[in-house]
């Protein structure tokens, strides 16, 4: 810690600040905090001295929205990021810096592009559905029976065929977010665009994304301890740094008071894009 200087543990600060933010607002934002920590410390190092400031967010989150989880979502997702976990420590444990943040600074942009896609994809089939309904002429008789029983089936293969994408989406999303988080603790972004994709409000988003990540933090902990991320000169940073995280949390809940929802699912999309491009350099 002694050979930061100045700029560097201000910057350590600022970051630790939007950690606060990143809990009880905008969660995108906590992907910049990755980026700045890494900017300034060895990539390895940086994971190891964040861990702990992120677990003090964490608590401070589900204080402020526990009553917003969704738990069955949560229970959908752990077993994969458990999975996403465990490939995460073993990568680290062969892998160096460089190699650690391009990898997550990849993950995250395909995670944008890919949301960016299907947000694309569901605005041109809204229309298309609208301009169909427009077009459509009541009729009776026979043939109505006929078409409306068509329309039974058709709603029943497409209720299947969207519980199985559902399903690839919660595995896909689940096994990128406990990979990311143990490489970089950057799985705040694939968890954010889930639950963009998922529909969520803003203060379901929070509560849900609070209890999320309080269990995998705890859950990679010991993780983190045993492949030597976790030292006594991080620890002794976090000391300096830790006072930071509830005044960045205060700020973050009157932010989320002025904020909608709109602006919400940009800035998160914003953030994370910013992030990725930064951890590629």
């Amino acid at each position: 810690m002694s050979d930061l200087g100045v700029v560097s543990l201000g910057t350590l600060v600022f970051a630790a600040l939007l950690v606060g933010v990143s809990k009880t607002a905008v969660s995108g934002v906590g992907a910049l905090s990755v980026a700045l920590f890494a900017a300034v410390l060895p990539a390895r190092e940086s994971t190891g001295v964040l861990l702990p400031l992120l677990l003090v967010g964490d608590v401070l989150a589900v204080r402020t929205y526990r009553a917003r989880t969704d738990w069955p979502t949560l229970l959908r997702l752990l077993p994969s990021v458990a999975v996403g976990v465990l490939l995460g420590a073993v990568f680290v444990a062969g892998t160096g810096d460089e190699a650690v943040r391009r990898t997550i600074g990849a993950l995250l942009l395909t995670i944008v592009l890919h949301h960016l896609w299907r947000r694309g994809r569901a605005r041109r089939a809204g229309d298309r559905d609208r301009g169909a309904s427009a077009a459509v002429v009541p009729s009776g008789g026979p043939g109505a029976a006929l078409e409306a029983d068509t329309g039974r089936a058709a709603a029943r293969d497409s209720g299947a065929a969207a519980g199985r994408r559902a399903y690839a989406r919660t595995l896909f999303f689940g096994l990128v977010a406990g990979f990311a988080t143990m490489v970089a603790n950057a799985g705040g972004p694939a968890m954010s665009l889930y639950l963009l994709s998922a529909g969520f409000t803003m203060l379901g988003f929070l509560g849900t994304g609070a209890s999320f990540f309080l269990l995998v933090n705890l859950f990679k902990l010991p993780f983190s301890i045993g492949l030597g991320l976790l030292t006594p000169d991080g620890l002794a940073l976090d000391a300096v740094l830790v006072c930071a995280v509830p005044v960045g949390a205060l700020l973050g809940r009157a932010l989320v008071r002025r904020i909608d929802q709109a602006l919400f699912d940009r800035l998160v999309l914003l953030c994370t894009a910013a992030s990725s491009l930064n951890l590629l350099r």
